[in-house]
């Protein structure tokens, strides 16, 4: 064993004893005050902490389904550390657990678990899986997560996301929008799934977007990076060769348009605003824009759209009209 693995081995294990010890009815300042100590002594002891945390919730709504396999493996794995290290003597059962419980979270998870994550209006979110997998959502954007021992799974209402899958050749990755779905194996892509309007851009690895049964309408693809996938509300698509940074900009707080149509930039906008923005009639809505815009405030977004389009803004009863100049 490397010298790099051994120190992250003692840090997990101590991550599991600190954990015990921080969930204790007797806890005191010089606790938090070591505890601060220990954190702070190296990166490694923070990253193993949160981990231990985050398998600890984990079992929180899982307990029942492991509570047999932590039965038959608790003995093994504590009676190994108390020989290695005997400062984890006084950690009781419950610090034996905990690192158990980073040692068997793929049979933990294989028990499917379900979860639920959205935003609201202006509002942008990144969730960590707990396979590892990094998903950023965009404003207005629902999405349920399911993870068994065969597959992960999302499925994504009306919204955009930005997946950075964890590479898992026995789980594929799949996300349900629209009515299509896209596999992965271990990948970075965006998915937009807006009124029925689906888009799917490849920044790293490779995808497959087909529709979800055999006979279904539209075909398969397979997309490569900087390939972006276009599915009307029509079902027309529509294959394009893209930068993929320029479709992940919004988690900068920036949008990037090259020829959409006003219409499509205000939809957007009013996602990310409380204070909504109505545009005057549907000849000025369909007029291309192409440029970028910063998302600061509503009217700092009109002043610079005023540059780009010949139009002004006037206050109105939801916010702000579009009209032309």
């Amino acid at each position: 064993m490397t010298r790099m693995a051994a120190h992250e081995e003692l840090a997990t294990a101590e991550a599991g004893v600190w954990l015990a010890r921080l969930q204790g009815s007797e806890v005191n300042e010089g606790d938090g005050l070591a505890f601060d100590a220990w954190l702070s002594a190296s990166p490694a002891n923070r990253d193993a902490y949160q981990q231990a945390l985050a398998v600890w919730h984990e079992l929180d709504a899982c307990a029942d389904e492991v509570l047999e396999e932590f039965n038959a493996m608790a003995r093994r794995r504590a009676l190994h550390m108390v020989r290695t290290r005997r400062w984890l003597v006084g950690a009781g059962g419950v610090a034996a657990a905990a690192g158990l419980a980073l040692a068997i979270l793929p049979s933990v998870l294989a028990q499917a678990t379900v979860d639920t994550y959205e935003t609201g209006k202006g509002e942008r979110r990144q969730v960590t899986l707990a396979d590892g997998s990094i998903v950023d959502l965009n404003a207005e954007t629902r999405l349920q997560v399911t993870l068994a021992r065969s597959e992960r799974r999302v499925v994504l209402g009306d919204g955009e996301a930005i997946f950075d899958v964890a590479h898992d050749t026995d789980r594929p990755f799949t996300v349900e929008a629209s009515d299509r779905t896209v596999r992965v194996l271990g990948t970075q892509f965006d998915v937009r799934n807006r009124k029925g309007e689906l888009t799917v851009t490849v920044a790293r690895g490779k995808v497959q977007v087909s529709p979800p049964a055999s006979g279904a309408a539209g075909r398969a693809f397979l997309l490569t990076p900087g390939q972006r996938l276009e599915v009307a509300d029509s079902g027309a698509e529509a294959l394009r060769t893209v930068d993929p940074q320029e479709t992940f900009s919004w988690r900068a707080g920036r949008l990037i348009y090259r020829g959409q149509p006003l219409a499509e930039v205000v939809a957007d906008l009013n996602r990310q605003f409380t204070e909504q923005i109505e545009i005057g009639d549907a000849e000025l809505g369909a007029t291309p824009i192409t440029g970028v815009v910063v998302l600061d405030d509503p009217d700092a977004v009109i002043a610079r759209l005023s540059l780009m389009l010949p139009i002004r803004s006037v206050r109105s009863e939801r916010g702000l009209l579009l009209l032309r100049k």
